[in-house]
């Protein structure tokens, strides 16, 4: 499993920095954006498959396509744009019920399409916009710290968790392993301090109330998609990433963290 583990993240890592990376304004692809839309409706499909939505095609289909717009919009006009987005996806998935001729348990899945591109599309176009409006080295923080975080809780916790975090929910994940990504998540916010090309304006303090938010929230989300699973029956919400699942599995902590520091950054820096 450990070896799955790494392997993967070695092919998929450096893919997320370098479209990060080159995702500058002077490039006519936005490569993160790209990598993000593609990412996204595969997500949020897994999401549909564990909440049943995926057997009505049609509101899986309206679900995935919002999903898409969402991840997109940060590049247009965005308060009209979102306005007719939210509108337009309301009203037209409404239609689709009243059409839709088997009724029985046709609004739980409604329900459930709406959340899966709230969560996976409008936070993910978070951090498009994080990466548009912040530039490179925020988006940075947000993955290399939750990365660090999810790191260290892993390890730490299979060498020396003993007390249960949330059994219920995720029985795998301990106090001990939630401490070490707390701390893992601080060192490698207090790394963006130094003069190196993502260095960035911050303080001691700023990078380690950053560095603990970030770890929390990212935990936090980790549960929170582990509900859903558990709420599903299923383990892992797909298998396109050996030793992690699927890419919904992938995102559930860094859509968290990424609204943490996206509300930092438009709060306390702009």
């Amino acid at each position: 499993m450990l070896r799955k583990r790494l392997l993967t993240a070695l092919v998929w890592i450096p893919l997320v920095i370098f479209a990060a990376w080159f995702s500058r304004p002077e490039h006519q692809i936005p490569w993160f954006t790209l990598l993000a839309a593609i990412w996204g409706p595969v997500a949020v499909y897994e999401f549909y498959r564990i909440t049943g939505v995926s057997k009505n095609k049609t509101l899986a289909i309206l679900g995935i396509v919002w999903t898409l717009l969402f991840i997109v919009g940060p590049h247009f006009h965005y308060t009209y744009y979102l306005s007719i987005l939210f509108t337009s996806g309301l009203i037209i998935s409404l239609i689709v019920l009243v059409f839709t001729r088997a009724k029985e348990g046709l609004f739980l899945r409604w329900a459930w399409m709406m959340a899966g591109a709230l969560y996976v599309g409008w936070l993910v176009s978070l951090l498009v916009s994080l990466r548009i409006d912040a530039g490179r080295n925020w988006l940075y923080l947000v993955l290399f710290v939750t990365f660090a975080s999810d790191s260290a809780a892993y390890f730490i916790g299979r060498s020396f968790g003993r007390r249960k975090l949330a059994p219920n929910i995720s029985p795998g994940k301990t106090w001990e392993g939630a401490a070490g990504g707390l701390c893992g998540a601080v060192i490698m916010s207090l790394l963006f301090l130094l003069p190196t090309p993502f260095q960035l304006a911050l303080n001691y303090w700023q990078a380690i109330i950053l560095g603990i938010f970030i770890s929390f929230f990212g935990q936090i989300g980790d549960l929170a998609e582990s509900a859903l699973k558990r709420s599903g029956g299923v383990k892992d919400s797909g298998n396109l990433m050996p030793g992690h699942g699927g890419l919904l599995d992938r995102i559930d902590s860094v859509v968290f963290a990424g609204v943490v520091v996206y509300l930092y950054y438009i709060i306390i820096v702009l």
